[in-house]
């Protein structure tokens, strides 16, 4: 469903999640900027189900690589930040119904994502320097329709290996694009938390993902999009 440019993709998609249902996917027609959402029906749990924002996550930077020049690093800030060879481009979010309960599962559950594909034009080198785009990086005429429908792919791909192999193999390639770091363990609790663990340490760091959603880490919601 193509919205116009001035409207909210993922507000319209959580919106219209319980009368559309899943795969249900929103995208704003935008030359800056990669912005959709798309609503998914989990079966499970609420608590465990918010493990599926870990795997669009996965979807979300296979569809960047599937793009990107060779040797481009593209790593996840927890929980929910993009950043291409250090600048941040974008990240996801996820919302689901307010009156849903934690120990039953939620109508639905949707998923929503920003990538900036264009730089401002008049934004001057070294301005933002924590700041990206996918033109910036060599990704060339990669745009918003790209981005959006290597996302769907690739998300009906990683969706399909969860039913088929279970959520070890997301929660394994989610970690691998976490930025490293020395003498640390990381794995994702059955509620999607991260747990921390450093060599040598006896306690374990949790970091609650819920919490962690409310509010994502990436977005300037005066700017309508993705930090500078």
């Amino acid at each position: 469903m193509r919205l116009r440019e001035s409207r909210d993709a993922f507000a319209h998609a959580i919106d219209i999640a319980e009368e559309s249902g899943a795969g249900t996917l929103t995208h704003v027609g935008r030359f800056d900027l990669a912005e959709f959402a798309v609503v998914l029906e989990p079966s499970e749990p609420l608590r465990s189900a918010r493990r599926a924002f870990y795997a669009a996550m996965v979807a979300l930077t296979d569809a960047l690589r599937a793009h990107a020049p060779p040797n481009k690093e593209i790593t996840i800030e927890w929980p929910d930040a993009i950043r291409v060879d250090g600048g941040l481009v974008g990240g996801g979010r996820l919302g689901w119904p307010s009156s849903a309960r934690e120990n039953e599962p939620p109508r639905w559950l949707v998923f929503g994502a920003m990538i900036r594909t264009v730089a401002a034009v008049d934004r001057e080198p070294g301005v933002h320097p924590l700041a990206s785009a996918l033109d910036q990086e060599g990704f060339g005429e990669t745009g918003a329709v790209q981005v959006t429908q290597s996302f769907a792919q690739h998300l009906m791909r990683v969706l399909d290996s969860w039913q088929v192999d279970g959520f070890d193999g997301i929660a394994r390639d989610f970690l691998s694009r976490l930025g490293r770091e020395r003498q640390t363990s990381r794995a994702i609790d059955g509620n999607g938390d991260l747990l921390v663990r450093h060599i040598g340490a006896e306690t374990t760091d949790r970091h609650d993902l819920r919490k962690a959603l409310v509010a994502p880490s990436w977005l300037d919601a005066k700017l309508g999009g993705p930090r500078l």
